[in-house]
């Protein structure tokens, strides 16, 4: 019988030793189960605390290097990063991927400084955008999907060129949880041999006030719900990942 080539390939599922860890059988509470979320602003020396989340600060690139080394001895494992920009914002998200984007630097000193950390990215335009919602509009404000998916697949690129273990589509968006934005993203031309895993966010802590004031990505108008998929919809979350 002729052999059917692989449709998609597991290595980004254990190429990194935490990513190993999360596939083994069973769930428990340990230090490699928990992402310490780091918000990353594009002054470098900056650390600005969080009014609404006491003990959280968000935190120029410079600062990693002392705030990191202790939290590794202590056992931290992985970080999930986000973008806070305070520069020019646009329809589009321009800003997502530029060479100097505080996330990419922060992507390349946490590899220098704590390489044993596995480095996972938020990939969402909201922060980004002159709108604060998480893809490209139509003229009405609704969310125009294909530039949309093309949009966040150069986005999940850059940080994975940069040397994201993980790419996370926090966007929630029915088109991403699908599938679609993923597949769009592994299909551009890939200059690295090694594929970042793809773990899909979680909306709910994205859409509580605190963290959006931690990462002022609230929208300028209107809400997300009319296209993120509902937390509590399972439902539709296994309906999404099944097409």
């Amino acid at each position: 019988m002729e052999s059917t080539p692989a449709s998609h390939r597991l290595h980004s599922g254990y190429n990194h030793q935490v990513a190993r860890s999360w596939q083994e059988i069973g769930a428990t509470l340990q230090a490699n189960n928990l992402m310490y979320p780091l918000f990353i602003v594009d002054d470098p020396d900056a650390v600005q605390p969080v009014a609404s989340m006491p003990g959280v600060s968000r935190y120029g690139v410079n600062q990693l290097e002392q705030v990191l080394p202790p939290l590794v001895q202590d056992g931290l494992t992985s970080v999930l990063l986000f973008g806070v920009p305070e520069g020019q914002k646009d329809e589009r998200g321009s800003g997502a991927d530029v060479p100097d984007n505080a996330v990419i630097k922060a992507i390349r000193t946490i590899k220098s400084c704590c390489p044993s950390l596995l480095i996972a990215c938020d990939v969402c335009l909201c922060p980004y955008t002159s709108h604060g919602h998480c893809g490209i509009l139509h003229e009405d404000g609704t969310i125009n999907n294909p530039p949309s998916i093309a949009r966040l697949a150069e986005v999940a690129l850059a940080y994975a060129q940069a040397g994201a273990d993980v790419v996370a589509p926090s966007d929630m968006m029915d088109w991403s949880c699908g599938g679609h934005q993923i597949p769009a993203g592994r299909r551009r031309p890939r200059r690295s041999l090694r594929r970042p895993l793809v773990r899909r966010a979680s909306s709910p802590a994205a859409s509580t006030g605190p963290f959006r004031d931690a990462a002022k990505s609230a929208p300028a108008f209107g809400d997300r719900r009319c296209y993120q998929l509902p937390p509590g919809g399972r439902g539709l979350a296994a309906r999404a990942a099944a097409r």
